[in-house]
């Protein structure tokens, strides 16, 4: 039986691959592309929290002050985040790094199976 998650199907490089390979400006650019995405993942979830914190707080005003001030700082996150793929690709670009290749989805979700199937979980996606 042959594995399911063995080939990168978009033809690019994982970070592992890149690390096994010890190209320097591949892991920086995968590593810094990896770090953006999580960063803006965690504060949508931080969103989610203050949201249900704010929905659970049955009106009493220190629970309902500490749920706004958690939606208000994961904005904030958020917005950073997103000035940070801005500033990064750019300081990349001046630098001849380009980190912005790196940001797709179809390759993140290829590196979490291939880490994943190892594990010795039975994936049948296909």
């Amino acid at each position: 039986m042959a594995s399911n998650f063995t080939e990168n199907s978009g033809g690019g490089k994982t970070i592992i691959d890149a690390a096994q390979n010890y190209e320097v400006l591949e892991i920086i650019n995968r590593g810094l592309a990896y770090a953006i995405i999580i960063a803006g993942f965690l504060a949508v979830v931080f969103i989610f929290v203050g949201g249900i914190s704010f929905i659970l707080s049955g009106g009493q005003e220190d629970k309902i002050k500490s749920a706004v001030s958690t939606i208000r700082y994961a904005i904030i996150g958020l917005i950073v985040t997103i000035l940070a793929i801005v500033i990064v690709g750019t300081v990349g670009r001046a630098m001849g790094l380009n980190i912005i290749e790196y940001l797709s989805f179809s390759d993140i979700i290829d590196t979490i199976k291939s880490l994943t199937s190892s594990g010795g979980g039975s994936n049948s996606l296909d």
